[in-house]
Parts: structure tokens; C-alpha cells; sequence
């Protein structure tokens, strides 16, 4: 029994799991891929680049992101290196899918945030990097690109604090930039690490190392870029942050590494120091308390729902985080929102689309479990009987709307069918109004290309073809107030009174003067931007 207790906490004390985060065309996906390639998951790397030849990225499975050549919906991997067992959440870049993107941030202990060097931190890498604020988990930078043009490397970690707010500790440092970039300095291990550009990324790349008090290096790097180097690291030791773990931990340090993912250069030696610094799984906060990993009884929550990821079988896949317990194929578990028993028969990990069966999984694994049609992002699964619920996960604010009819009345079924399914994956929401009945419904998107992705999947998935009447709608308002009227309630002309799934009221606004005076109006009323699911 002591073995078999201490075989779990082991299992759990290895598991890293983290999310990778960046504003599109940072190489996010392509940075994801070489992690895989160290990790032996894959032999070849996929370039992101390439798109429209055959090897498209591993983690993009959808195939309208095949076409698009952009990342739609968040992928989950799983692989072991050096004794750890690494779960990656590779998230959409886009900024129209950052609302799939802010819901897998809850899954996530850690988060990888990657800049591309040209362009330092951009739109998108701010708002996802304040979600992970929000969460105070350790956020870690990765500088992309470097084998390009970029921004002055002081530039950059000065961006990253003004920018962001947060304090940064270089891990290593840029020897060159361009054409004539030749390296790093990896500051903890005080050696010189030599750019090799191997085979255009799609092998391992090896570096040289070596001390920066070697003559060798100076004869190597030439006078002037020995001399920089040697000025920037006594100017960072002088005036730069010191390391302090606890800082990292807490979020408010952000260790910097600098490389380039196309080429392999510092993939490894970042992920060997990324699993060194950052823990496993720790406490998640719940209604009872905070729930430790490492205690018995098995519980997780359901972050992300996707239909149709089997196109043969068109099923339903709820990904479920598990947070404390050990996992075993055919345990019957309690689905604590509807109070039921569910047997968990077929439970899967993920390469992307492809799928294994899994036996046993533990505390920071990932897990994908058939979905009947039962579960709601947000839902907790526990093994025994109390009433435990994880936080909710947060509705964010839709800031396009659309009226969605189908086109073939006959095919109303599959459209109410296909609508449903989208909206449970939270790739859209939808609203009703409360005047008008079933046939009008009103579609909301955080980004007006996930119109383009519903129309593509109503059609392929479904076999139904819709027509869409754009909305002036670009807020929205979730009403909190003891007793709601939609008669007495006073709203402007120009504003429309709907409900969400839950039957909660929610106000649809064209602008921001709208919402004041409609706050004027309902002293009693709080209006809120963020919805939780319960």
C-alpha cells in the first residue's frame, strides 16, 4: 500500500502542465512542434510556414486550419522527457479565438509567453497575458526569431515590463542580431551556447558550449561582439532583476529566454530550465476550500468541449483537467452540477487529433471523455459525494452579433442540432429574445472570423447552410438584480433586451453612452461584463 501511495504522489510531483501563449505569428505552434520533437513525440517537425505543401503543424488538426493556415480551437499534447510528463495546451494565436484561448488559461499551471523579436509584445500577448495575471501563475517569455532583424534585446525586456507591468530576469543573452547573430550567453550555467542552424529546424540542433572568459571565444566571436557581449552581463548583473524563485512562482518575475524556434536554437535549454523552475500541480480553490492534488479523492473540471473531432463518428469529446486523485478507465464518478452518476468508459490523451485509450491518469493530465450531450464547460467531476465545484470559468464578452437563420427549413433540426453543439463548445454563445420564440436566434462572437468558422462547420459537419444578418450590436451587459422585468426595466431606443442559455437577461448595446444612461436609469441593476458558468 506504501509503494502504491508513493507511486501516485510520484506521478504527480512529474507532471508539468502549461499553456503556450502569443499573439499571432509570434511561432507559437512552431515552438510547440520542436518541444514535441525533443520530447521524442514526433521525428519530424512540421513547419507552420508551410502550410501548403503536405506537412502541416501537428497541433492543428481542424481542417479549416489547414486551409487558413492559422490555429482556430486549442490542441492538447502530451509527452514525457527526462523523467517529467509534459502537458502542452497549444492555444489560438488568432485574437477572434482568444475566448477558447482565456478558457484553457484555467487549465493551466503555467504559461509560455512567446514574442516574436521584430515586433516585441503586441495587442493579443496583452490580453492573454493579463488572464494569466488574473491567475497568478508563473508566466515564462520566450523571444522568437532571433536568427532575424529584431529589436535591441534592452529594447524588448523594457517593452515587457512598461508594456505588461511585470519585472524580467534574462536566462541567457543575444550574442549578435540578424545575419550576425552567433548565439546566446546562458547566464545560469555562465557558458557560451553557439548558434547552429542544423537542417532548417527539422532535426535536433546541437550547441557548442563553452566559458566567456575563453580566449577561444573571443577569437571565435570576433574583438567587437566578444567586448559587447561582455559589457551587456556586467550591465545586467548591475542594474537587471536578480532571480527569486518565489517571484517566478507568484507571477511577478518573468524569466526571459531568447532563440528561435524554426531553427531549434535554445528550444532544448529553454525547456530544460522551464521544467527546473515551475512546479507540479499545486491546490486549485474551490467551494470547500483549496483541493490538494495529492489528496485521494479523484475530482477534475470540464474546460473545453469539441464536436466532430472524429469526422467518421462525429462524436463529442469533453476535455476534463484533473486536479486531485488518481484516474482509472471505468470509474463511476459523481457529475456534481446535475447530481448523476457518470461512468467514464473510454477515457483519451491526445497527440492533437490522435487519440490512445488511457488506463490510469493523475493530477495535471488532460483527459478527453465522451460526451452524451451531459456535460457544460465549467462542470465538475468528483469521486465522491460532497458537494465540491471548481471556480467557475468565466463567459467573456462577445463584441459581434449576428441574427443566424438556416437556409432549408426542412434542415431545422440539424441547424438547431449543430448550433447547440457549437455553442456547448463555447465556440460561439447564443441568445434568445424573450418576446419573439425559437426562431430567431442571436449568435455573439469575441472575433467576427469565428462567423466564418460556424458557417464552415454548420455546413461540412452538419450539412446545413445558413444565412447571417450582421447585428450594430458591439457590447453586451449581463444583468444581476433580485427581481428582472423586461417592462419596467428602462433601456435606451437603440438597446435590445436578451437571454443567455441559462435564461439569464442580458442587454445588447451599440454603444458605451447607451450603457451609462441604462446605469443611470436601473440604480437597483449591476451590469456586468463577465459572465461565470456555475
Amino acid at each position: 500500500m506504501a509503494d502504491e501511495i508513493l507511486s501516485f504522489i510520484d506521478e504527480v510531483r512529474r507532471r508539468r502542465t502549461f499553456a503556450i501563449i502569443s499573439h499571432p505569428d509570434a511561432g507559437k505552434t512552431t515552438l510547440t512542434e520542436k518541444l514535441l520533437l525533443y520530447g521524442g513525440a514526433i521525428r519530424l517537425a512540421g513547419s507552420v510556414k508551410s502550410r501548403r505543401a503536405q506537412n502541416h503543424a501537428v497541433s492543428d488538426w481542424m481542417e479549416i486550419e489547414k486551409q487558413r493556415g492559422i490555429s482556430v480551437t486549442s490542441s492538447v499534447l502530451q509527452f514525457d522527457y527526462n523523467g517529467y510528463c509534459i502537458n502542452i495546451l497549444d492555444t489560438p494565436g488568432h485574437q477572434d479565438f482568444s475566448e477558447d484561448t482565456y478558457r484553457t488559461l484555467m487549465a493551466a499551471d503555467s504559461a509560455v509567453m512567446v514574442i516574436d523579436c521584430s515586433k516585441g509584445v503586441e495587442d493579443q500577448t496583452k490580453k492573454l497575458f493579463h488572464v494569466c495575471k488574473m491567475r497568478g501563475i508563473p508566466i515564462f517569455t520566450f523571444i522568437n526569431k532571433l536568427d532575424r532583424a529584431g529589436k535591441d534585446p534592452f529594447e524588448l525586456l523594457e517593452d515587457i515590463e512598461q508594456v505588461l507591468g511585470i519585472r524580467s530576469y534574462p536566462m541567457n543573452w543575444p550574442i549578435g542580431t540578424d545575419r550576425n547573430f552567433k548565439g546566446v550567453f546562458n547566464r545560469q550555467k555562465k557558458q557560451i551556447e553557439l548558434f547552429n542552424d542544423g537542417n532548417h529546424g527539422q532535426s535536433i540542433a546541437k550547441a557548442v558550449i563553452g566559458d566567456i572568459s575563453d580566449v577561444k571565444f573571443r577569437d571565435l566571436l570576433g574583438e567587437d561582439l566578444h567586448r559587447k557581449l561582455i559589457d551587456d552581463i556586467d550591465l545586467l548583473d548591475m542594474a537587471g532583476d536578480d532571480f527569486n524563485l518565489d517571484q517566478i512562482l507568484n507571477g511577478e518575475l518573468t524569466p526571459v529566454f531568447f532563440g528561435s524556434a524554426l531553427t531549434n536554437f535554445g528550444v532544448e535549454p529553454f525547456l530544460e530550465s522551464f521544467l527546473n523552475i515551475t512546479t507540479p500541480p499545486q491546490p486549485r480553490s474551490s467551494n470547500i476550500g483549496n483541493v490538494n492534488p495529492e489528496s485521494d479523492n479523484f475530482s477534475g473540471f470540464i474546460f473545453k468541449i469539441q464536436a466532430n473531432m472524429n469526422p467518421t463518428h462525429r462524436d463529442r469529446i469533453a476535455f476534463l483537467r484533473i486536479c486531485s486523485g488518481k484516474f482509472e478507465k471505468g470509474m463511476t464518478v459523481n457529475h456534481v452540477q446535475e447530481n448523476k452518476k457518470v461512468r467514464l468508459a473510454q477515457p483519451q490523451q491526445f497527440l492533437a487529433q490522435d487519440r490512445v485509450v488511457v488506463e490510469t491518469a493523475y493530477p495535471g493530465d488532460i483527459i478527453g471523455i465522451h460526451d452524451p450531450g451531459i456535460f457544460k464547460i465549467g462542470d465538475t467531476l468528483c469521486q465522491d459525494q460532497t458537494k465540491l465545484q471548481y471556480e467557475g470559468i468565466p463567459v467573456f464578452a462577445p463584441e459581434h452579433f449576428a441574427k443566424v437563420f438556416t437556409k432549408n427549413s426542412l434542415k431545422r433540426k440539424q441547424f438547431i442540432k449543430g448550433i447547440t453543439q457549437l455553442a456547448e463548445e463555447g465556440t460561439i454563445q447564443v441568445y434568445k429574445r424573450p418576446d419573439i420564440g425559437v426562431e430567431e436566434l442571436i449568435v455573439g462572437v469575441v472575433g467576427a472570423l469565428q462567423f466564418e468558422v460556424l458557417e464552415y462547420r454548420l455546413k461540412h459537419e452538419y450539412g446545413v447552410d445558413i444565412i447571417m444578418e450582421r447585428l450594430p450590436y458591439r457590447y453586451i451587459r449581463w444583468v444581476e438584480i433580485d427581481h428582472f422585468d423586461p417592462k419596467t426595466f428602462s433601456i435606451t431606443m437603440d438597446t435590445m433586451i436578451v437571454e443567455d442559455e441559462d435564461g439569464h437577461p442580458v442587454l445588447l448595446f451599440q454603444n458605451e453612452w447607451s450603457i451609462q444612461q441604462v446605469k443611470d436609469r436601473n440604480k437597483q441593476a449591476q451590469l456586468k461584463e463577465i459572465s461565470l458558468r456555475k
